[in-house]
């Protein structure tokens, strides 16, 4: 998936589970700070990401890969700092727990859908 189509699949995730999530659990203000939001995440994953994954292999190991969303949901709330809880935000690390679950879940099937197309 290109890096474009992925910006979009996790804005409109965003927008998405902002509508569907209660307010007090996870907060997106705008389109433009979904947008924003997803751009930081994008960068967040491509420079802390890989540092937290090798960093808690061993613990990841252990869980057979379960701790990845762990890294996951840390990712998002630093994402959730960096872009401003005004404007983008979770109520506590379980909010973000869930959303890095569903975002998975929503990008492997986008991932999915996109290599069946190939094939």
């Amino acid at each position: 998936m290109s890096y474009f189509k992925r910006l979009v699949v996790n804005t409109l995730t965003f927008i998405s589970l902002a509508v569907v999530l209660p307010n007090d659990m996870f907060y997106v203000s705008s389109f433009f700070s979904a947008i924003l939001a997803s751009f930081v995440l994008s960068i967040l994953n491509m420079f802390v990401g890989p540092i937290l994954h090798i960093l808690s292999f061993p613990i990841t190991l252990i869980t057979f890969g379960l701790f990845s969303f762990v890294i996951n949901a840390i990712i998002l709330e630093l994402t959730s700092y960096f872009v401003g809880s005004y404007s983008f935000g979770f109520s506590g690390f379980g909010s973000a727990l869930l959303v890095a679950l569903i975002m998975s879940f929503v990008n492997t099937v986008v991932r999915d859908h996109e290599l069946s197309k190939i094939t």
